[in-house]
């Protein structure tokens, strides 16, 4: 069975959201909201209700940021994070951490009520499941961790042996989690905002001076109060958020299987991590997602098609494949500590981000916390999230350092590889480093034969971007800012595409 041959979200294949024109013309609100994800759309729904003028700036089209390429679990089961999160930031924390989780659960759930959306919206239990004896002790910590925390869930092997069609030594359960479709949800809260939020499609942010945001085609949004939550701050070096923050890039499937998946999200402790979970078609066919195969982004061992490979092999063998409808990949930004940062990164600047793919809950969470911060509401989650935290124990300083002396190796090393290849070797449809007159340059050759050359330095802070194949992208190892095969800026921190090959340099 054959992979798509172009990438596809199953939940970006759904009619499209209203469409919004880009901003033409100066403008002033009383917030601006930078980023047309969850938590930005959710924000500025929020404060809107608060009768709030708001203004939301998306760079490209709404959720097609990692919004629209999550697997859209809705839990507070963030794998096995408890145990962690009591070592680290301690048992009062940890709760915090998970109440607030919970919480916006029962948020997502009860405006799906009110509002009558049709999102699929339904309550599963979430597992974390072992399949080797060596890690069965990880699922006995973090059961500890459940019991200290008063989290409700428990052992649950047998119930994940009945249900899963391969081989499991036990499992933890957190029960009355949910999942859903994203852009459903979030098209309502769209329609429902229109008339009030002015917003504003393909229009990029690249500058904050004083109460302004600037954008890249010269125009100014002024505000009392700034929401960044484009997922990477584009305002990265107010906070150096560039030397905190680790970006992997995961891999999902869509497949019509041969066996359907029982009730219930399952996500793996070994790695690489497999991840499950089905959702209802229109035709009322059940889709099974299966998910994994995480890697730094532009640091992958293997071509990135690879992945994908590996997901259909595995769906292949345990659930057998009928035809795989979809294949997307989704970016992730974690932490040093594993808590995402949330809350005022300067005055009156909030910023949100470090969601370590659970964007669902956490992104809900994280509009909740701007919104009561910017009606000046107190809000009991603000100070474990709060973005300037620089208490850092021993593991933060650790991680700290070991990704920051990656970085460095990336951005000599890149600086160092070299190519053989010319255009001529390229296949239609294939890119990579090539040599043109002698020197080094990014190549893509198109379908028809065209080849788009790009200078593969990155804008932001200039390492070596790497080809991703699967994508047809051009991707940073060293803060992970993506570009198109023709060098448009397709994530950040970058704001600036990649400049054009020049054959005189």
């Amino acid at each position: 069975m054959q992979l798509p041959k172009q990438s596809k979200s199953y939940w970006k294949d759904h009619r499209k959201l209203l469409s919004f024109a880009p901003l033409t013309k100066n403008i002033t609100v009383d917030v601006t909201v930078v980023g047309g994800g969850m938590t930005g759309i959710i924000s500025a729904w929020l404060l809107a209700k608060e009768g709030k003028k708001v203004a939301l700036l998306e760079s490209r089209k709404l959720t097609d940021g990692t919004t629209g390429f999550t697997t859209a679990k809705v839990t507070a089961q963030h794998g096995l994070i408890y145990d962690e999160l009591i070592h680290t930031i301690g048992e009062e924390k940890a709760r915090l951490y998970y109440e607030a989780q919970e919480e916006a659960i029962a948020f997502l759930k009860k405006t799906t009520k009110q509002m009558s959306i049709d999102c699929d919206f339904t309550t599963q239990d979430a597992y974390v499941y072992a399949e080797t004896k060596e890690a069965v002790s990880q699922i006995e910590k973090e059961l500890d961790a459940y019991e200290i925390l008063g989290i409700n869930g428990g052992l649950a092997g047998m119930e994940a042996r009945m249900k899963l069609p391969f081989k499991v030594e036990e499992a933890i359960v957190m029960r009355d989690q949910a999942q859903f479709h994203p852009i459903k949800f979030l098209e309502a809260l769209v329609r429902d905002m229109a008339d009030e939020v002015l917003i504003f499609e393909e229009t990029r942010a690249e500058l904050i001076e004083n109460n302004k945001v600037h954008t890249t085609d010269g125009y100014e949004v002024t505000s009392e109060k700034i929401i960044v939550s484009s997922h990477f701050p584009f305002n990265d070096f107010d906070g150096l958020y560039f030397s905190k923050l680790h970006v992997e890039r995961s891999y999902a499937i869509g497949v019509k299987s041969g066996r359907e998946l029982e009730e219930g999200m399952y996500i793996s402790v070994e790695k690489p991590s497999r991840s499950l979970r089905y959702a209802t078609m229109k035709n009322g066919e059940k889709l099974l997602i299966v998910g994994g195969e995480n890697h730094p982004t532009g640091r992958s061992e293997q071509e990135t098609m690879h992945h994908y490979e590996k997901l259909k092999d595995f769906t292949e063998l345990h659930f057998g494949v009928k035809d795989i409808l979809y294949r997307w990949s989704a970016q992730d930004l974690i932490t040093l500590d594993r808590v995402p940062y949330i809350g005022f990164g300067a005055e009156n600047i909030l910023v949100a981000t470090g969601y370590a793919k659970w964007g669902m809950t956490n992104g809900a969470t994280a509009a909740r916390i701007m919104t009561d911060l910017v009606m000046g509401r107190e809000n009991r989650f603000t100070e474990l999230f709060d973005p300037k935290r620089i208490k850092l124990k021993q593991v933060d300083v650790k991680t700290f350092v070991t990704e920051n002396a990656k970085v460095a190796k990336e951005l000599i090393g890149g600086k160092l590889k070299g190519s053989e290849k010319t255009v001529d070797d390229l296949q239609p449809d294939e890119g990579g480093v090539v040599v043109v007159d002698g020197k080094k340059a990014g190549a893509y050759k198109d379908e028809q034969g065209n080849c788009h050359l790009v200078n593969t330095t990155c804008t932001h802070m200039g390492c070596e971007t790497e080809w991703n194949n699967a994508e047809r992208s051009w991707d940073c190892p060293c803060h992970g800012s993506r570009y198109s095969y023709d060098g448009e800026v397709l994530e950040g921190p970058a704001l600036q595409p990649l400049a054009p090959f020049d054959r005189e340099r």
